[in-house]
């Protein structure tokens, strides 16, 4: 059998700090219309609230809208690129997988944990709003805080992935924003 990685090592210790909280919020939703909230929360987090948000924006907001859907777009498909590259690298099972004791609430988009992609999507997605548009930023706000919380409500991921998804996912959403979006939001104002 080959070593273990430093990555493996160091997730099986992080795995046994956090099964505890997990299993604690995993049961602690077990009333099936909160379970389902957060089931459709997910679903929702899988792409399709974004994508109906990023067809909206343009409509909603004429000046900004166009190239701030386009950047979320772009920012999207590298948020996705990111997050399966580091979870093929870094290897971190689910806790429902590693932990019996967990429950899986709804079934897994793909094998890993670390980070949460759902979560990364989410908080991306917030903060390029909260810069570009802080009145919709404000009114999506309670559905991210609702994703980042199913993921591990639904035993899908340890709190340390959703944290991770978060972190991730702000910087790239800050990023965008700072290096692309005031260029492009002028060259969009001055094409209509």
């Amino acid at each position: 059998m080959p070593p273990a990685s430093k990555a493996s090592r160091f997730f099986e210790q992080a795995d046994q700090r956090e099964v505890a909280l997990c299993q604690a919020i995993n049961r602690a939703v077990q009333f099936r219309p909160a379970r389902g909230y957060f089931r459709l929360v997910s679903r929702l987090g899988d792409g399709w609230f974004w994508y109906a948000l990023i067809l909206l924006v343009p409509f909603l907001h004429p000046t900004k809208g166009p190239g701030l859907a386009l950047l979320m777009a772009l920012t999207g498909l590298t948020c996705t690129l990111t997050y399966k590259l580091l979870k093929r690298r870094l290897i971190r099972e689910r806790p429902f997988i590693s932990f019996p004791a967990i429950n899986c609430a709804t079934p897994p988009l793909d094998r890993y944990s670390f980070p949460s992609g759902h979560t990364l999507h989410a908080v991306c997605f917030q903060v390029m709003l909260t810069l570009a548009l802080p009145g919709l930023a404000l009114m999506v706000l309670p559905f991210t805080l609702s994703v980042a919380v199913s993921r591990v409500i639904l035993g899908l991921h340890y709190p340390s992935d959703v944290a991770a998804g978060a972190l991730i996912g702000g910087l790239m959403g800050y990023a965008a924003m700072q290096i692309l979006y005031a260029d492009w939001a002028l060259k969009f104002a001055g094409a209509l």
